[in-house]
């Protein structure tokens, strides 16, 4: 892997903007792409408005933005001024939002106006009260006047000669805050420095051997690590350019693909899924896709096979890695490796992986345990350091809470996982945090919430119930109630069994592992 680079991704966008200014450093569905000095100049006009309000380096920038152009003249006129940027999903709610903004102590906020139907601003004016230290609201393409918000598109109207001088920053200093689920049902403030973001990066670019030609889609949202790394910042570290899909669709993809020449791919398994569904149907072969990686849920061994067979020069594999540690390996991209990119989570690159028991101890070759990793590309921890503490031990492994083992080829096979997380379309839900709200249901006396089989996400939500008097609960009379708690709708549970009592172990905790059964054979019938 390459050295430390030490740089931040405002000094790199200055040397493309002075050498390359006409060069497309990411390509957009419905207009023109994104060149390296547009958006330099974008950002330094950005830069010197958010210097003139007096936010300074080290203070914290959230933004809650689809994969608009925007967020990139955001990220690097924050890297330019050494704030904290904080991406934050566009489909969390009130509940989701507050907590993130008052625990990360954000400053600023970016924010769309009214999109997909869901007025931003107004959820905003509803959370202020509760969040003394957001000092500024920025809407982005609102079409309204919104009183106490600014606006994006007048503060860009700054000169960019006016942004002040850029931040001399450390390349260990903290550049992105992430919220990532934890088990316990609270978000965790995943902290990345300018270094261990840009070695996830090296991993990809060393391990797919991308460079100049390749062109990344990236249909992940901006908002997660894989589309922060890979779509905003990749075509700044490396020759290659990405591809920004605003929302996930098929048809759309596939034209997409063809216009770019798009040549890879990291995302969830139902995109891959749909991806050659579609070209198995229409009988295209899209010769440009080289490769498909997919991570965040399980991928069908059948799926990987069907990929090679209908794409005609793509290989698709599955990788393993998570907030706290992306990208622990690449998957295998070689022809004569298909069964390996279909049986196993990847090929270690890059990282220290070690498979231990309960106790702590490593286990024999080949046997199951929890996976521990440590690698350049780690988190520098959490936000609280009690968070830390519990989940990085003295030797500086990452404890991930999946179960698995290492094959002889220093292949990773995830089999289980100890954490109470739910994966669905690669997003991670905590069972926890759902329980808590379902809890707050006047007829819910007890209720476990586990993952469920999903053809297209991999997996649902489902919450076992037991209710007051045994009363009767549908999913119908459920859905009021979530959307008054305010619960993002991709954590709402997409299926309700009413049980008379939950199966407990000796010491109390409930058996979801029976749970997950059950709904498994149920499904099944």
């Amino acid at each position: 892997m390459t050295k430390l680079r030490n740089k931040s991704l405002a000094e790199y966008a200055a040397a493309l903007a002075a050498t390359r200014p006409d060069d497309i450093a990411i390509y957009l569905e419905d207009a023109e792409p994104i060149r390296y000095g547009s958006i330099f100049t974008e950002a330094m006009s950005l830069a010197a408005s958010l210097a003139d309000l007096g936010l300074k380096a080290g203070d914290v920038v959230s933004f809650q933005l689809p994969n608009w152009r925007e967020t990139v003249a955001l990220d690097i006129a924050a890297t330019w001024l050494g704030l904290v940027v904080n991406p934050v999903i566009p489909i969390y709610r009130d509940r989701e939002l507050a907590f993130i903004l008052a625990d990360s102590r954000a400053r600023c906020l970016f924010i769309p106006g009214t999109y997909r139907k869901f007025d931003y601003p107004a959820m905003i004016q509803r959370l202020q009260p509760q969040l003394p230290e957001l000092e500024f609201v920025v809407t982005v393409r609102d079409e309204e006047k919104r009183d106490g918000t600014l606006a994006y598109e007048a503060l860009i109207q700054a000169d960019p000669s006016a942004a002040p001088a850029r931040q001399a920053i450390a390349g260990d200093s903290v550049k992105l805050i992430m919220y990532t689920s934890g088990t316990t049902g609270r978000a965790k403030a995943v902290r990345h420095s300018h270094n261990s973001l840009a070695r996830a990066i090296d991993n990809g670019v060393e391990g797919w051997g991308l460079g100049e030609g390749d062109v990344m889609l990236m249909p992940s949202p901006v908002t997660h690590v894989t589309g922060f790394a890979n779509g905003i910042e990749l075509p700044f570290l490396s020759g290659c350019k990405t591809a920004f899909m605003e929302r996930w669709d098929v048809d759309q993809a596939v034209a997409y693909i063809a216009r770019v020449k798009a040549t890879g791919c990291v995302s969830a398994t139902p995109f891959l899924q749909e991806l050659v569904d579609k070209a198995e149907r229409e009988s295209l072969r899209l010769p440009s896709l080289r490769f498909f990686a997919c991570g965040g849920a399980s991928v069908p061994p059948t799926l990987i096979q069907r990929a090679h067979r209908v794409l005609e020069n793509c290989r698709a594999f599955r990788v393993y890695g998570c907030t706290e540690a992306p990208l622990v390996t690449v998957g295998f991209i070689k022809p004569e490796e298909e069964l390996l990119a279909g049986t196993t989570d990847g090929r270690i690159h890059n990282w220290d992986v070690v498979v231990v028991d309960d106790d702590g101890k490593p286990v024999a070759a080949g046997e199951d345990g929890e996976l521990l990793v440590k690698g350049p590309a780690m988190m520098l921890g959490y936000g609280e350091e009690e968070q830390t503490r519990e989940a990085v031990d003295a030797n500086g492994y990452f404890h991930t809470g999946d179960i698995g083992h290492i094959t002889p080829e220093r292949a990773i096979v995830i089999t289980d996982r100890k954490k109470d997380i739910i994966i669905r379309g690669g997003e991670n839900l905590s069972a926890r945090e759902i329980e808590d709200v379902l809890h707050q249901h006047e007829l819910i006396n007890e209720v476990a919430v586990v993952s469920m089989p999903h053809e297209r996400l991999g997996e649902g939500v489902c919450a076992f119930v037991v209710t007051r008097d045994q009363a009767p609960l549908s999913l119908a009379q459920l859905r009021p109630f979530l959307e008054q708690r305010g619960l993002a709708r991709q954590k709402w549970p997409e299926r309700v069994e009413q049980v008379e009592e939950l199966q407990k172990t000796a010491s109390g905790k409930v058996r979801k592992d029976i749970l997950r059964q059950q709904i498994k054979a149920l499904l099944e019938t």
